[in-house]
């Protein structure tokens, strides 16, 4: 007798938590095959990505490894983007994995399911604001972050420059003064605060304004 196979879409904070008590409770019993599928390898906890931003938190030694989890926790973790479902055929179809060159690792794949939970999270909201979707960093992800922080150390090496005028005053500009956007903002000031210290003089806490 086969028993269910339950796939859960997105590994993010509830996802992961759901694959981790059900194969707890069900996978390590054999009473049912609990599938965890992402397009990442780890995961990291997504309040913290505004401390990968600044440089305060490194990714690599506060993320989960899927695999690992998977292991440790009695269910199965497969790599890939959802790219198709057939609700009738109970299947879903992940796309091919490329990596940096654009070379396929894995080929597209279909996941036969028996109960599907889709926990894909969610993404920021510009509400609209003039600019934002052109111009901003969003912080929905790791990759998102670790892109902040590289463009904020170049900002911080060209205020740096010789050449640069050290009354000039760089704005930052923060669309969202929730729990994410206070956070960044104080942990950009700290930041300010150990690069003075580190001798880049012309980035001073005083020099700087967040908005």
């Amino acid at each position: 007798m086969s028993i269910p196979r339950i796939v859960v879409v997105g590994g993010g904070a509830g996802g992961l938590e759901l694959v981790t008590r059900l194969g707890r409770r069900l996978g390590r019993r054999g009473r049912a095959e609990i599938v965890l599928v992402d397009r990442h390898a780890t995961h990291i906890w997504k309040p913290l990505l505004h401390e990968v931003a600044t440089g305060v938190l490194d990714s690599g030694l506060d993320e989960i490894s899927y695999q690992g989890h998977a292991r440790a926790n009695g269910y199965r973790f497969q790599r890939g983007t959802l790219e198709g479902l057939d609700r009738e055929a109970r299947t879903l179809t992940l796309a091919p994995i490329l990596d940096d060159d654009g070379q396929e690792v894995l080929p597209s794949r279909t996941l036969p399911y028996d109960e599907l939970v889709m926990s894909v999270g969610s993404v920021s909201n510009d509400f609209g604001t003039p600019g934002v979707s052109e111009h901003c960093h969003f912080l929905d992800s790791p990759g998102q972050a670790e892109a902040f922080r590289k463009d904020m150390l170049n900002v911080f090496l060209r205020y740096n420059a010789p050449q640069q005028d050290t009354q000039t005053r760089m704005v930052v500009g923060i669309v969202g003064a929730g729990a994410t956007g206070v956070e960044l903002a104080a942990e950009l000031y700290d930041a300010s605060q150990m690069l003075h210290s580190y001798g880049f003089t012309p980035w001073r806490a005083n020099t700087s304004k967040s908005t």
